[in-house]
């Protein structure tokens, strides 16, 4: 049986690198400041990738360094910079996720990965 939302993780975690890479301009989502974009985008990654995997610990590492490869990658553009508070707010974000996932978890006990 294909698992859905592993299919939704993988197309997030796509959609997540194309936006990071790509110039910025007005047509594209924001919050309106950089930092609470990563802090959104890697808290939705979190919740998305622990309804897809029940590994979490593997989970929370793998994104910290899909993260760092946003930034090393943003590196090697001319419109985008590598910064570190970036990384720091992708951690913020991850723990953020972490957090609403447990609080999911406790309201709805169907909701378990």
């Amino acid at each position: 049986m294909i698992n859905r939302w592993r299919i939704f993780f993988w197309f997030t975690l796509l959609a997540v690198l194309i936006l990071a890479l790509i110039p910025t301009s007005p047509e594209l989502p924001s919050s309106g400041w950089d930092k609470t974009n990563h802090l959104v985008a890697f808290s939705v990654l979190f919740i998305i990738g622990r309804r897809s995997y029940s590994a979490q610990a593997q989970l929370f590492l793998g994104l910290v360094l899909y993260g760092g490869l946003i930034e090393v990658l943003q590196s090697f553009t001319t419109y985008r910079l590598a910064e570190w508070g970036d990384l720091i707010a992708d951690l913020v974000g991850l723990i953020i996720g972490y957090g609403i996932h447990a609080l999911i978890c406790k309201l709805f006990a169907n909701f378990r990965a």
